[in-house]
């Protein structure tokens, strides 16, 4: 499949009469974007803000991001299965609003959502304080269960998304990415002599508002499932998760993921890579041992000889992460894996809930327990008492004067496991 990504730098952001991008701004007409949203007849209000990189604003809490795009040549449209018919993406052009992000907020859905500063320290820590936000803010209907509240959050910010995408609809793109990857067959054909890596992709799926879809299907109901890198970053996975922040991929890493960017990257120079295998993290055991030997039968099935693996989440997901490294290991597949930590607040405590000897290259996202504190801002956009209740707050994380004291847990991408974040490590 060859996909073409066709980026449209933003500079700017503003509202203004009509919805249009130029001379790199991209302006919003408010009035018919809320109107579009409202529609949903289990939203009650809609409220748009902008954020913008340096300003001393905080968004909170922040259920997710996404980027704008547009599908413009090729089969199917933006989020497949949502905004668009289920068909299969992943080819074709699809145009980005480059440097934008929709971000979601308002009365919290489930108490694992996140912080995003745009100034002062807790910037350091979320990619999406680099980002020209458009945050939604969703004011549900009185009395709306919570997983259709998570619901109507989800589809206004796709619908936001595709919305403000459909901007750069007739734009020519300032750069034009290419990614093209033949069959398994093909690939290993070409480049006989390199490593033939394949990445094992987890997705949350771990109980009531653990969700992710792939074309709309809840990722609980799969089987582990070949699917190409490119429909991935065509927007084939969407979040609808309310796990901890700091480890949640928002729909906008399923976009950009850096894992297979990179593995993109290296194709046909010291690595042949072979595609995606997806799989899901279980409630189980049953359930686990289920989806982790699928997964490795199909890694080896298409004749991989390394695999990474990335983990979304923690504690119970990471037995499913050391049962698909022991699995692909005893089959001779040489494995990698990219998680976070939870070591207490002074570092000391078991990183990992579980482990095995197999599992001898990992690569540590960052420590989510690590404490910071958060200066007041001076404007707050959703609902600053929400600190006190997300994965990472605590009863009397909110002082008196708007600082908050939290673990990063509750920084939405500080330590994400696909390694789209701004830590980094010394070197040894």
């Amino acid at each position: 499949m060859r996909l073409e990504l066709g980026r449209i730098r933003i500079t700017d952001v503003q509202f203004g009469d009509q919805t249009r991008v130029t001379g790199g701004t991209l302006f919003i007409n408010q009035g018919e974007l809320k109107d579009l949203l409202e529609e949903d007849p289990d939203i009650a209000r809609v409220e748009l803000d902008l954020a913008k990189p340096g300003e001393d604003v905080r968004i909170i809490p922040v259920k997710d991001v996404i980027e704008p795009r547009v599908k413009v040549q090729g089969p199917g449209g933006v989020f497949p299965g949502f905004i668009s018919k289920v068909d299969t993406v992943g080819s074709g052009r699809t145009h980005v609003l480059d440097g934008v992000a929709v971000v979601t907020t308002g009365k919290i859905v489930g108490f694992q959502e996140g912080i995003i500063d745009m100034g002062g320290p807790g910037a350091a820590y979320s990619p999406f304080s680099q980002t020209l936000n458009v945050v939604v803010k969703i004011t549900p209907v009185e009395g709306l269960p919570q997983h259709k509240h998570e619901q109507a959050v989800r589809l206004a910010g796709l619908k936001a998304a595709a919305y403000l995408g459909n901007a750069g609809r007739e734009l020519e793109p300032d750069q034009l990415e290419v990614y093209e990857l033949g069959s398994y067959l093909e690939n290993a054909a070409a480049f006989p002599g390199l490593p033939k890596v394949v990445y094992l992709y987890m997705l949350q799926s771990q109980g009531l508002l653990h969700d992710t879809y792939v074309y709309g299907v809840d990722a609980k109901k799969i089987l582990p499932s070949l699917i190409s890198p490119t429909e991935i970053m065509d927007g084939a996975i969407v979040s609808g998760n309310c796990v901890s922040a700091c480890d949640k991929n928002t729909t906008y890493h399923h976009q950009n993921n850096p894992v297979i960017a990179q593995l993109f990257q290296r194709h046909g120079r010291d690595l042949c890579f072979l595609g995606v295998v997806i799989t899901n993290e279980n409630v189980t055991l049953a359930d686990k041992e289920r989806s982790s030997s699928y997964a490795a039968k199909l890694v080896k099935m298409i004749g991989a000889e390394g695999a990474i693996i990335t983990e979304e989440g923690f504690g119970n997901p990471d037995t499913d992460l050391m049962m698909n490294c022991r699995k692909l290991e005893e089959l001779g597949v040489k494995t990698v894996l990219i998680t976070d930590e939870y070591a207490g607040r002074d570092g000391a405590s078991q990183s990992l809930a579980d482990a095995v000897p197999q599992a001898n290259a990992v690569v540590s996202a960052g420590n989510a327990n690590e404490m910071i504190t958060l200066p007041p801002c001076g404007k707050v956009i959703g609902d600053l008492e929400a600190a006190e209740v997300i994965a990472g707050g605590f009863a009397g994380a909110l002082a008196p004067d708007g600082s908050l004291r939290v673990e990063i847990q509750a920084i939405t991408g500080s330590t994400c496991e696909l390694g789209f974040s701004k830590l980094r490590g010394d070197g040894f």
